[in-house]
């Protein structure tokens, strides 16, 4: 059964800092299992934080770049209508931020059973799919 790893995830396997220490090892977890989806809007977040100039830690373009295609030899689900509409149905359903119901419609879209983010309510069960923080109590 496939998992889905929101931005975070993704944000923290490349910190530098020794206070992510933890949540880096834990996404490196993450990143070393076969079973993991990924979404366009996850990917396009990931540059868009990794390269954020006032990020004490940004990486340049094409080493953003190259970690992005490192991270598609999982499936990326595109965000196309239906997984918009879902989005929608769920910020009305949850109260969730409309991006958060994307990244949530895209991982039920994808047929994932588990969605690994520390920003959203851990143990939450939304459409059949777990929410799981994996860096809760870390």
């Amino acid at each position: 059964m496939a998992v889905f790893l929101d931005t975070n995830v993704l944000l923290y396997s490349i910190g530098t800092t020794l206070d992510e220490a933890k949540k880096r090892d834990a996404a490196l977890r993450l990143l070393d299992r076969t079973d993991c989806v990924l979404s366009t809007q996850v990917l396009l977040e990931f540059y868009a934080q990794a390269t954020r100039s006032s990020r004490n830690d940004a990486i340049e373009h094409d080493d953003a770049m190259s970690l992005i295609e490192g991270f598609m030899r999982f499936p990326v689900q595109e965000n196309d209508v239906l997984v918009l509409r879902s989005a929608f149905s769920l910020r009305k359903a949850t109260g969730f931020s409309i991006w958060d119901c994307n990244v949530i419609a895209a991982a039920i879209a994808s047929g994932c059973t588990e969605l690994y983010t520390e920003d959203l309510s851990h143990d939450r069960i939304v459409g059949g799919m777990r929410i799981i923080n994996p860096f809760l109590g870390l």
